[in-house]
């Protein structure tokens, strides 16, 4: 027989998927952990792709794998396969061991990201430099990649690949080999750990070296080569290690920003592609002299507001979007100080991972998350679920919280200056700021305020946008902006160069103001496009949203202190000494006293958040106290006035009241409302919880009885028009308040000239409340010697006169 080293990789790859189903999971990964280290390479390269496919599930999100979105830190198998999984362990030494023999494995295009895929699919190679030299022509419909690009691939792809479980969390193993894979290979201190294993060579054979034709970032309109110099990888036993392992970094980031964030429309795709664009901004770096010679931008490349991509991330896709938000933030602000304030000219001798942390934010992230952020701000329902996008959006605006300095920070915490040096960020970013500000706005104002987590989402923003400094750089970028470009030239003692003709847009020997004016267009051109019409943060068209807004936010304040009002109002209701009260029941109430307790603390929250928000967005926007004094009161003299006493804006129509936009905003703003109510026969509703249900059927038998065999006494007795009359309608008939609400919801015609028979009603009787004041009236009675039948007759009587003095009140 055959050694084991000698089997076939087929046979050892079938005995694997033998026992795969049969051996318990850690025992599988003992014995895995035993085959990469024993076998050589040429035999494992077989059962790769099935590894692969086994531990991260299908493309198709058919096969779960070890479902890593829903292994939480509980779990026995945790431990387990995070120590498999992890950058120094047995999975990543086969992937370098499969590394080192340059084999290629095949990733289907049809899995990519929707614009990716249609880009290739037409013959187009994407701008990214992670898809070069990996597409076959004529097309084949597969990408050859290397281990380590097809492992980070298949695991980028699990995290959107459709899948049925609980939400991922903060512990899930997923999650957590992110973090663990971004801390690994775009470590904030020191350098990439080198590979754990090394071939003859000495070193880890890395991809194959890009063209001097193409550039190292290829995202946006900034196409550079700043980095060219370091990322040939030549597998050299010489080369710098740094240089030599920094391929892994670019890799794994290159794939997480394009498999999580490039979803948006075709067109878009290709707008931010187009040559025609990037000519544009060309030549605007050339001359910034006339528009005339730049060429006509193509039909609906202005704008971003074009054919949206049919995809909406899931709430987890983006909390890990979120932490690579954060991760790529603290990477680039551990950047050494010398390297901040060098120049990147060809001359200067930064190492490759301090030349990658100084570009990484602005070249790798910022436009795919800028078009992927505003996509789910124009998409992604109204409800509380959105705070993940928010705190993603506000995470990447505030990249001084990731920077580990405790400067400028207030003894309260809330209070915190924002540093001079990130203006620059601020300019290049001011559409990060102002336009999803401005998409915020228009969510705001259409949600409902009231509730206790969109209030705190309207707090976050302004409490962000309150920061001192940030407002007042703001303000500056979209100056620099607006700054004619005559004025421009008339201050340029140089024509701008392009690094590919011996300048750098980023370069300190240019006029700071001029530098500072390019990137703010640069930024806006690139993304919006030449013709877009920018609106100011602080202009008077947004100025206008604001007012709004604080009027709305006055509303809601108004909405709430009528439901906590409410909510104390009912929970006396239905307190133990209600049971004693002799007010009538209301059988349409549908909240018991622990939804109110809830309903009470939800509404001092929100009367907390929307108090702050409101002292916010006034510093923010510079509202003096008259104009807000103004507002809210108007907002209380309209409240106060009857809103609560009117329905919500409607016209009527043969088949009842239609609501109108208008009446929509009030009903989601809690302004105005229904009075919802039973509207059927009163004698078939429900059994409530207060009755009983044995009583209830038999009060109805006994009540139908009496109306089926004296119906047409009834109706004689209650068309008679004096004392007696009136007397049989109070009792026989729905009262007159009844009617009322009725006339105030938004029934039928039908049902408003459904007509209404005289009829006797016993369910009242039922009523556990009405049983107890009985039993107390009986025992009561008893102690003063009445009978049984003297002191029914006496409750009786007591009952007529009553009802009979509140039907003439």
């Amino acid at each position: 027989m055959a050694a084991p080293a000698l089997q076939q990789p087929s046979y050892l790859l079938a005995n694997l998927k033998a026992d795969w189903t049969i051996k318990p999971f850690h025992q599988k990964c003992h014995e895995l952990s035993k085959i990469i280290d024993e076998y050589p390479a040429k035999e494992l390269h077989a059962m790769f792709p099935w590894l692969v496919e086994s531990v991260f599930g299908s493309l198709d999100g058919i096969l779960g794998g070890w479902n890593l979105r829903y292994l939480q830190a509980r779990m026995a198998e945790y431990n387990i396969a995070m120590d498999f999984l992890d950058p120094s362990g047995p999975m990543m030494k086969l992937v370098y061991k499969l590394q080192a023999e340059e084999y290629k494995y095949e990733f289907p295009v049809s899995y990519l990201p929707g614009p990716i895929k249609s880009s290739i699919q037409a013959g187009v190679l994407p701008d990214c430099p992670l898809f070069h030299n990996k597409i076959q022509f004529p097309m084949s419909g597969l990408l050859l990649l290397n281990p380590f690009e097809y492992y980070m691939f298949n695991f980028a792809s699990s995290l959107i690949a459709p899948k049925v479980g609980a939400p991922l969390c903060s512990d899930s193993a997923y999650f957590v080999l992110v973090n663990t894979y971004l801390k690994y290979f775009l470590p904030t201190e020191g350098n990439v750990p080198p590979s754990p294993f090394s071939d003859t060579r000495g070193t880890v054979a890395s991809p194959a070296p890009r063209s001097p034709s193409v550039p190292y970032v290829g995202y946006g309109g900034h196409s550079t080569s700043l980095l060219k110099r370091h990322i040939t990888h030549q597998p050299s036993v010489n080369a710098d290690p740094a240089a030599q392992e920094i391929w892994r970094s670019e890799t794994l980031l290159q794939v997480f920003v394009e498999m999580w964030l490039h979803h948006y429309s075709l067109e878009m795709y290709q707008k931010l592609q187009s040559p025609q664009v990037k000519l544009a901004l060309l030549q605007y770096r050339l001359s910034m002299s006339s528009m005339l010679c730049q060429p006509p931008a193509p039909p609906g490349s202005g704008t971003l507001h074009t054919y949206q991509e049919p995809f909406m991330p899931s709430e987890e896709h983006v909390l890990v979007v979120r932490l690579l938000v954060k991760h790529l933030h603290a990477f680039s602000s551990s950047q050494k100080q010398e390297a901040i304030f060098s120049s990147p000219s060809p001359h200067s001798h930064s190492s490759p991972l301090e030349e990658l942390k100084r570009v990484v934010v602005q070249r790798f992230v910022q436009q795919k998350l800028y078009v992927f952020l505003q996509h789910c701000f124009g998409h992604w329902p109204l409800d509380a679920s959105f705070r993940a996008v928010l705190e993603t959006w506000l995470s990447y605006i505030q990249p001084w919280r990731y920077t580990g300095e405790k400067n400028n920070t207030q003894a309260d915490g809330q209070n915190r200056t924002v540093p001079d040096k990130w203006a620059s960020f601020v300019q290049e970013n001011l559409l990060m700021y102002t336009k999803l500000f401005q998409g915020f706005l228009n969510r705001a104002m259409r949600t409902d305020l009231v509730n206790a987590k969109n209030a705190l989402m309207v707090f976050r923003v302004a409490k962000v946008f309150v920061q001192p400094n940030l407002s007042e750089m703001i303000q500056k970028a979209e100056q620099l902006f607006l700054e004619p470009e005559h004025a421009i030239l008339q201050r340029q003692n140089r024509v701008f160069l392009t690094p590919s003709h011996g300048g750098s847009f980023l370069s300190s020997r240019q006029p700071i103001g001029t530098d500072s004016v390019f990137k703010v267009k640069s930024h806006v051109y690139s993304l919006e496009g030449q013709d877009c019409q920018y609106n100011l943060m602080f202009g008077p068209d947004l100025r206008k949203n604001v007012l709004k807004l604080i009027q709305i936010i006055g509303q809601a304040r108004q909405t709430a202190k009528r439901i906590s009002d409410h909510s104390t109002e009912m929970a006396a209701n239905n307190s133990f000494l209600s049971w004693f009260s002799i007010g009538s029941s209301d059988q349409n109430n549908t909240f018991n006293g622990g939804e109110m307790d809830d309903m009470g603390e939800g509404v001092k929250k929100t009367h907390e958040f929307l108090d702050k928000a409101l002292d916010y967005l006034c510093q923010i926007f510079r509202l003096n106290a008259g104009q807000l004094s103004q507002l809210i009161v108007n907002v209380a003299a309209v409240d106060d006035e009857g809103a609560s006493k009117q329905l919500p804006d409607c016209i009527p129509s043969e088949n009842g009241l239609l609501l109108t936009d208008l009446g929509r905003l009030q009903i989601i703003n809690g302004l105005r409302r229904f009075e919802i109510e039973y509207q059927g026969d009163p004698e078939l509703q429900p059994i409530r919880s207060y009755e009983s249900a044995f009583l209830v059927r038999l009060m109805f038998q006994i009540s139908s009885f009496i109306n089926a065999r004296f119906g047409d006494h009834m109706e004689t007795l209650c068309a008679r028009q004096d004392l007696l009359g009136s007397i049989g309608r109070h009792y026989l008939r729905s009262s007159s308040k009844a009617a009322e609400h009725r006339r105030k919801s938004p029934v039928t015609r039908q049902m408003r000239e459904r007509p209404q028979r005289a009829r006797l009603s016993l369910r009242v009787l039922a009523s556990y409340r009405t049983l107890l004041i009985l039993l107390l009236l009986y025992m009561l009675l008893a102690l003063l010697s009445f009978g049984v039948l003297s002191s029914t007759g006496l409750i009786l009587l007591v009952s007529f006169l009553y009802e009979l003095l509140l039907n003439f009140l």
